[in-house]
């Protein structure tokens, strides 16, 4: 049977010395993207949209720096604590979107003590952006040929031909589409429901449909930890639990107050 066999050059641009990479242009586009939703929502709510350059900023640094630690510590402890040099190599590749969650969540509690908002709301407006910002992220994996999905016989399975020859399910895409589902639904929900009235609902859901969905995708995902290879679970689905568990109580707790 015939499959796409994907093999696009991870660098976009090259010209005197400076390089370019699709991973990087599409990181720089999931950060536009999930700037210009919460700047609609900040319209939309009558907000200082001028405060949204400081968040922008705080949840750069935050989403980088939590990624890579992540990453270091939870999937290749091993080897960057032999080369700790190369934890600051963020261009190598290495970025843990578990982390990167955690990093927005702190980026985010100090952006609110200047905003004087509630936490709460702040989560739900930008759980929103999250979704389409990983879906971005997503993409920019399946230029790198990267979070590679088990070999499969089914007909939409690509071979990366920078890895190897073999059909794959393509996790990236998989995982990237969800994103962009859970968005266009956040969405929906915060423009024609009520919940956005019930602090910490939408992000309650947000996590739960989030990391659902993670842990279901990491079923037919490559290990990527190396220590995990003959666990019952992956890394991913280990650490999708806890997000999961928050996000169960987060969306029950408001329903459960106004009982």
């Amino acid at each position: 049977m015939e499959h796409i066999i994907w093999n696009i050059d991870p660098l976009m641009v090259s010209f005197m010395g400076l390089k370019i990479h699709w991973y990087g242009v599409l990181f720089a586009v999931a950060i536009a993207s999930g700037y210009q939703v919460m700047k609609r929502i900040y319209v939309r709510e009558g907000l200082d949209v001028d405060s949204l350059d400081n968040l922008l900023i705080y949840c750069a640094i935050g989403i980088v720096v939590g990624a890579r630690l992540a990453h270091v510590v939870f999937y290749d402890p091993s080897y960057y604590f032999s080369h700790p040099l190369k934890i600051l190599a963020i261009w190598e590749g290495g970025l843990a979107s578990h982390g990167g969650g955690l990093g927005a969540i702190v980026a985010l509690y100090y952006y609110r003590r200047q905003v004087q908002l509630p936490f709460l709301y702040l989560l739900d407006r930008l759980a929103i952006a999250t979704a389409i910002f990983g879906f971005f992220v997503r993409m920019g994996n399946f230029a790198n040929s990267e979070i590679l999905g088990v070999p499969s016989d089914k007909p939409w399975a690509i071979i990366f031909q920078r890895i190897d020859m073999l059909p794959r399910h393509p996790a990236q895409l998989y995982e990237g589409f969800t994103y962009l589902g859970i968005f266009i639904t956040l969405w929906l929900i915060y423009r024609f429901t009520e919940m956005k009235q019930k602090q910490g609902a939408i992000f309650g859901l947000f996590l739960v449909l989030v990391f659902s969905a993670r842990f279901a995708i990491e079923l037919i995902k490559e290990k990527q930890a190396e220590y995990a290879h003959d666990w019952a679970i992956s890394t991913g689905q280990m650490l999708s639990v806890p997000f999961l568990l928050v996000g169960i109580a987060l969306l029950a707790i408001p329903y459960l107050k106004r009982r």
